[in-house]
C-alpha cells in the first residue's frame, strides 16, 4: 500500500502559517508602538525637562569639546561649560520672563480685538457680494487662536526653564558622561570601525546643533531688532519665538512670523503688519533659503511632510515643548540612520532631496 505524497498542498500550508505568523508579528509590533508611546506621553512631565536638558547638553558639546582640545582638565572645562550654559539660562529667564507675564495678560484683550477686526472684514465682503458660511467662520476663522497657541508655548519653554536645578543637574550629568564616553566606547567595542563611525556620528551631530543654534541666535536678534524698529509690543518675546521656531525648517518660520502680524493689526494697523510680514520674509530668504543651506548643505534637510508629521505626532505627545523639539531630534536620528548600513535606506527616505554621499546603490548588473 503506498501512501500519495502532495508536496504543493503542504508548500501552501506552509505559506498561510508564514503569513499569520507574519500578520501576528506586525500586529504586535504595532501594539508595542502604542504602548511605548502612552507610555511616552504619560511621563510627559518627567520626559520634557529630560529632553530639554539633553537638547542643551547636546548644543553645549561643541564648547566642552573645544576646551579638552586646549589641554584643559576635563573636570573642569566641564565645570566652565556647565556655568556658561547656567548664565545663558538665567540671562533668558531675567530677559522675557517678565515679557512673557506681560503678553499673556494682555492676551484675552488681543483676542477680542481681533474678533472684532475679522468680523469687521466678513461684513466688508457680504457688502461686496461675498457669502462666507456662518458654520465656516465660526470653526476654521480665529486668529486668536495663534496668539493662545504662542502664549503657551513661551509658558511652557519658560515653565521647564524655572525648573533650573533639575535642568542644570541633568545636564551636568551628561556632559560629565560625554566627556569619557569616547573612552568607554573604545573600550567596550575595541573596533576602528566602529570608534570612527560614533566619530563621524558626533562630530556631524555637533555641526549641525552648532550651525543651526547660531543662524537661529541671528534669527532671533534681527527679528528683535525689527519689532522693535516697527514698534510691536514685546519685541524679545518675537525674537525667542523666531530663535525656536528656526529649529523647524520651512514651517518654522510662518509659525513665528503669524502670532507679531496678528499683534501688529490689532496694536498698529494692517501697514505695519506687512511691514513685520516684510521683515520675517527678508529674515527667512537671507538665513534660511541662502546661508543655512551653504553652512549645512542638503544632505541635512529633511522632507517638509517628514517635518509636518513630526510636528502633529510631537505636539501631540509632548504640547508645545514637542512640537520644538520635534525636528532636532528627528535630524539627530536621521544623522545616526545614515552612518549604519542596515537603515541608510530609512535616512535618505526622511532626506529632502537623497544626495549622491548618501543613495544607495543598487546590485550591479552586467
Amino acid at each position: 500500500m503506498t501512501i500519495s505524497k502532495n508536496p504543493v498542498g503542504v508548500g501552501w500550508n506552509m505559506n498561510l502559517l508564514e503569513s499569520r505568523d507574519q500578520g501576528a508579528r506586525f500586529l504586535l509590533v504595532v501594539a508595542s508602538f502604542v504602548v511605548v508611546i502612552a507610555g511616552i506621553r504619560a511621563a510627559a512631565s518627567l520626559m520634557i525637562p529630560f529632553m530639554i536638558s539633553l537638547f542643551i547638553a547636546l548644543v553645549s558639546f561643541p564648547m566642552l569639546n573645544w576646551l579638552q582640545s586646549k589641554k584643559i582638565p576635563t573636570p573642569l572645562a566641564v565645570l566652565t561649560t556647565l556655568l556658561s550654559v547656567l548664565f545663558v539660562l538665567l540671562l533668558i529667564l531675567f530677559l522675557v520672563a517678565g515679557s512673557i507675564n506681560g503678553f499673556i495678560a494682555q492676551v484675552p484683550k488681543y483676542n477680542a480685538q481681533l474678533e472684532l477686526k475679522s468680523k469687521a472684514a466678513l461684513d466688508w465682503l457680504q457688502e461686496k457680494g461675498v457669502t462666507v458660511p456662518e458654520q465656516f467662520t465660526a470653526q476654521l476663522i480665529d486668529p486668536g487662536r495663534a496668539l493662545t497657541l504662542a502664549s503657551r508655548t513661551l509658558t511652557a519653554v519658560t515653565t521647564v526653564l524655572s525648573n533650573l536645578l533639575l535642568v542644570f543637574l541633568t545636564i551636568a550629568f551628561l556632559l560629565m558622561e560625554a566627556a569619557g564616553f569616547p573612552q568607554k566606547f573604545r573600550a567596550a567595542f575595541g573596533q576602528k570601525e566602529s570608534s570612527g563611525r560614533f566619530n563621524r556620528i558626533k562630530s556631524e551631530v555637533q555641526r549641525y546643533l552648532g550651525i543651526k543654534t547660531l543662524v537661529s541666535l541671528a534669527t532671533g536678534g534681527v527679528v528683535a531688532a525689527g519689532m522693535a524698529i516697527v514698534g510691536v509690543d514685546f519685541p524679545l518675546l518675537w525674537g525667542l519665538l523666531a530663535f525656536l521656531a528656526n529649529y523647524i525648517p520651512t514651517l518654522g518660520s510662518i509659525i513665528a512670523a503669524v502670532p507679531p502680524i496678528l499683534l501688529a493689526i490689532v496694536q498698529l494697523g494692517t501697514g505695519h503688519a506687512i511691514a513685520v510680514a516684510l521683515i520675517f520674509l527678508a529674515t527667512n530668504l537671507v538665513f534660511g533659503t541662502f546661508l543655512e543651506p551653504s553652512l549645512l548643505g542638503r544632505r541635512l534637510g529633511i522632507s517638509t511632510l517628514v517635518v509636518f508629521i513630526s510636528l502633529v505626532f510631537w505636539g501631540w505627545v509632548w504640547g508645545p515643548i514637542g512640537m520644538l523639539l520635534s525636528v532636532p531630534l528627528t535630524i539627530v536620528l536621521k544623522i545616526m540612520l545614515e552612518n549604519t548600513e542596515d537603515f541608510r535606506w530609512l535616512a535618505v527616505l526622511l532626506s529632502a532631496s537623497p544626495s549622491p554621499e548618501n543613495a544607495i546603490e543598487g546590485p550591479k548588473t552586467g
